[in-house]
């Protein structure tokens, strides 16, 4: 189902909200350099530490920014 390499992204915060824009540009950059696909919520511990609300955010936030270049 997924092959090469995907990136456990990091999700920016700025005052204690997702930084969208950075995300954005995290995503962004991560597919104009040849990344496979992405994982949000994926590094050590940061699933569990987002509430609900936020995770459901993040990822629409990156689906949406991926725009179906990558897999999400």
């Amino acid at each position: 189902m997924f092959v090469g390499a995907l990136t456990a992204l990091i999700t920016p915060f700025r005052d204690d909200r997702i930084d969208e824009k950075a995300l954005r540009a995290i995503v962004s950059e991560q597919i104009e350099q040849g990344i496979d696909g992405l994982v949000p919520a994926g590094t050590t511990g940061e699933s569990a530490s987002l509430s609900h609300d936020e995770y459901k955010q993040l990822l629409k936030i990156v689906v949406d920014e991926a725009r179906g270049r990558v897999p999400v």
